[in-house]
């Protein structure tokens, strides 16, 4: 039965069969009505469950995982409907990440170059500065034989050395059979780009020292020891009792080494006065004394090797002792 009120009279009718309503049941004779299905928004969220971090994480689970709705945003929000001009702009990097990417990426250019270059500059002093200066040492070794052979009938008085010594120029041959240097001139001078760099042994001038003809005094020469030929990139190896020869136009003259100074400061120039500074001389005398720098690789200090004239030795009789092969 269904009722109409209609001008506050109840009118009974037939019970209509509501078409739409799946829980009808016709023996019934009415409606069973099923308990209303909760909405998703009835659903408590994460959000809203009281207990704690565990309730929430509890609930979550329940409801499904974090939906995409509940996921933040991966980048720049853009409004719906926007067009594809406004998505590439909201895509593209800001201009203040622009700057740092482009400033990044400079200075990983400058830092890549400056090592190329670095590599390079010691590739030059290591390698091509002994190429090119070896050669050099070379050439001028053949120019003191060659000066020495175009005058076989002169005679050249070793006590004047104004006739065949000028400035900048070799005079004179050295050997030192410990480290197998052979033949390696000997010039007048310690200038860094005419001597030193040429590959050329210099003889001090500044301040003075002796010759090896002179009667008394110190005969003290400088080499490079890494780079630029390094003559006596080895003398560090020498040890009392080995020779050093130095052949002039007329005579061999043979030291032998007596001891060595492994550091002192470049300021310390009396370690090649007529007697020694901190060598081991007490008395003048006919005396060699090498130096170069020191450590390996660097100029911080000086490395400075002393010995005696222990032999002269005219050349037409022949090379001494020191030079003949061993037996």
């Amino acid at each position: 039965m269904w009722f109409r009120e209609e001008a506050g009279t109840a009118i009974a009718g037939p019970t209509p069969v509501p078409a739409l309503d799946p829980a009808y049941d016709p023996s019934l004779g009415a409606t069973s009505v099923l308990p209303p299905v909760p909405s998703a928004a009835a659903v408590p969220s994460a959000a809203t469950v009281s207990g704690g971090r565990a309730a929430r994480r509890k609930a979550q689970r329940k409801k499904g995982g974090r939906g995409a709705a509940d996921r933040p945003p991966a980048g720049p929000a853009v409004a719906e409907g926007a067009g594809r001009a406004a998505r590439r702009r909201a895509a593209k990097p800001s201009v203040g990440s622009r700057v740092l990417t482009a400033g990044a990426r400079l200075v990983g250019e400058l830092a890549m170059t400056v090592g190329v270059l670095l590599v390079l500059y010691v590739v030059y002093l290591t390698w091509w500065t002994n190429i090119v200066a070896a050669e050099k040492a070379r050439e001028e070794a053949q120019d003191i034989q060659q000066s020495w052979n175009n005058t076989p009938g002169q005679v050249v008085d070793p006590r004047n050395p104004g006739q065949y010594v000028a400035p900048n120029k070799g005079f004179a041959l050295m050997y030192i059979p410990r480290i197998g240097m052979e033949k390696q001139a000997v010039a007048e001078g310690t200038d860094r780009a005419k001597v030193l760099n040429n590959g050329l042994v210099g003889h001090y001038t500044d301040p003075q020292t002796a010759m090896p003809w002179d009667a008394q005094g110190n005969f003290a020469v400088a080499a490079h020891r890494n780079g630029h030929g390094e003559p006596f990139r080895y003398i560090n190896k020498l040890k009392p009792g080995d020779k050093i020869v130095v052949e002039t136009a007329t005579t061999y003259f043979t030291y032998t080494v007596d001891a060595d100074l492994p550091e002192t400061s470049p300021q310390h120039i009396e370690v090649i006065d007529p007697i020694p500074d901190k060598g081991p001389y007490k008395k003048a005398g006919r005396y060699i004394t090498l130096t170069t720098c020191t450590p390996d690789g660097a100029s911080t200090y000086r490395l400075i090797v002393w010995g005696h004239l222990e032999e002269e030795r005219p050349r037409s009789q022949g090379k001494p002792d020191a030079l003949l092969p061993a037996k």
